[in-house]
């Protein structure tokens, strides 16, 4: 807690809140932005892609070795 607040007093431009600078710090879970959500279900989306392409890659790998 101590270098957390030590870390506070030497930052050079002061949070607005203080109180969100330190559960930041601790690894508190801050408020989410909805950026951040819209990014991660965009993020969890392209994994779906991707793991569709892959398959579809296999299976056309495998029909090349057929003929």
């Amino acid at each position: 807690l101590f270098a957390v607040l030590v870390a506070l007093y030497e930052e050079p431009e002061k949070p607005n809140s203080a109180l969100d600078f330190l559960k930041h710090h601790l690894g508190a879970s801050a408020p989410e932005n909805p950026e951040i959500e819209a990014l991660r279900l965009e993020v969890a989306e392209m994994k779906e892609k991707y793991e569709a392409v892959l398959e579809e890659n296999k299976k056309l790998k495998t029909k090349v070795k057929v003929y």
